[in-house]
């Protein structure tokens, strides 16, 4: 799916028009991501959270070449799904009984 088929699909549920529905999208991302620039965590009920996590700086080695490198740390943006979601990805995305 992608944005466009996303914001129809939201548009249809909840009612809303299409333009109405963008500027939704794009408020909650906007939020969140100044969320992960403060370095808070967003959760979303019944789905999981998204977060942010600091990687530390690693010696890289290339296969090709045998060089060693040494990568900056860096900030990455992790999502952890309740479990409920896992479990349903897990069986495919059928319901279990």
């Amino acid at each position: 799916m992608n944005n466009k088929d996303f914001i129809s699909e939201l548009s249809q549920r909840l009612g809303y028009t299409h333009d109405d529905a963008q500027k939704m999208v794009r408020s909650m991302i906007d939020i969140m991501c100044e969320r992960f620039q403060e370095g808070d965590s967003v959760t979303f009920p019944n789905f999981g959270t998204f977060e942010v996590k600091k990687r530390l700086e690693r010696i890289m080695v290339n296969p090709s070449t045998g060089q060693r490198m040494l990568v900056p740390p860096k900030l990455v943006l992790n999502f952890k799904p309740v479990a409920s979601v896992k479990e349903k990805l897990k069986s495919g995305g059928q319901e279990n009984g």
